[in-house]
């Protein structure tokens, strides 16, 4: 059985034309299948869980075909909400603006071919996933498929998913392009912070003039800047990437570097693989996990889950 959940709205209305392609190729095909649309902030997290959780309670152990439709912050709530207890493999086929995975993963932007590799695969693999908590009293896990990060990069995937909330009042589409303008903004108004590392509980790294640090189980993030190129969704790990620097004007070779794939070695840039790591900054800094907002924090851990979702070859 194929679960399909459809965000709509994906790339300015894109997911709901591509849909309406896959819809009739599956008819044609005579497949089994079921749709939920979402309509909303959490819809998917939510669809995710009833799908799972009914498979496990009425079918039990029978295998779960989940599909994505949509962008990285869809596949990041259908991952948030889905329960691993049994058998479950996860499609994507890309429909949104940023689509980090799918560059990732050097999947097809044409539907047809993403839906045949879905219903006839060559294979399967097994890829990684983050986890990001914060929180004293009260704990917030959050479930993330390509990077986790606090600073600018949040700060500029925050301002990107409130432009697309206002897209109908906007005379044109900036598409990828958004993503350089609301970076440079935020790299002219923000203030660095002091701050630390504890990579996987032992080795502590302090950093003064911190814009950013992310965490990736992916090399992309913000629509395709490429912050951690040896980040292996394979590898049981995270590549941290630390931007600090004194002077402002030095982060713009690395920014530029990031979004046309450039691997240049920048002073005010250090990358670290773990398994996990917590992060203190003290000041009180936006928060994001795939793009999605987790608001301000001071202090939060990540680690990595091996080799958990079965995905298509």
């Amino acid at each position: 059985m194929y679960y399909f959940i459809v965000n709509p709205n994906a790339g300015h209305g894109r997911g709901e034309k591509i849909w309406r392609k896959l819809e009739h190729r599956l008819k044609r095909s005579g497949i089994e299948y079921q749709v939920e649309m979402t309509r909303g902030q959490g819809d998917a997290r939510n669809l995710a869980r009833q799908i799972t959780e009914w498979q496990i309670t009425e079918r039990g152990g029978e295998s779960r075909v989940i599909v994505a439709v949509g962008g990285d912050g869809t596949v990041n709530e259908i991952l948030d909400g889905v329960a691993f207890d049994n058998e479950l493999t996860l499609g994507y086929i890309p429909a949104g603006t940023g689509n980090d995975l799918a560059r990732a993963l050097k999947l097809s932007r044409n539907p047809h071919r993403g839906l045949k590799k879905i219903l006839h695969p060559a294979g399967y693999r097994y890829l990684d996933y983050g986890i990001l908590s914060y929180g004293q009293e009260k704990p917030v896990y959050r479930r993330f498929a390509v990077s986790s990060g606090i600073g600018l990069d949040a700060d500029v995937c925050h301002d990107q998913s409130e432009c697309r909330l206002r897209k109908r009042r906007l005379p044109i589409r900036l598409g990828r392009f958004s993503y350089v303008l609301l970076g440079i903004r935020h790299l002219i108004i923000s203030q660095p912070v002091k701050g630390y590392l504890l990579l996987d509980g032992v080795k502590k790294v302090e950093f003064n003039h911190i814009y950013f640090i992310s965490s990736h189980v992916h090399p992309y993030e913000g629509g395709g800047f490429r912050f951690a190129p040896r980040a292996d969704g394979k590898d049981g790990l995270l590549e941290v990437c630390v931007v600090h620097n004194t002077f402002r004007r030095g982060l713009v070779p690395v920014l530029w570097d990031a979004l046309i794939g450039r691997s240049n070695h920048h002073r005010g840039v250090r990358h670290y693989p773990c398994r996990e790591v917590q992060i203190h900054v003290d000041r009180p800094m936006r928060v994001h996990v795939d793009g999605e907002d987790c608001l301000y924090q001071t202090d939060i851990h990540l680690r990595c889950v091996e080799k958990k979702i079965r995905t298509f070859l």
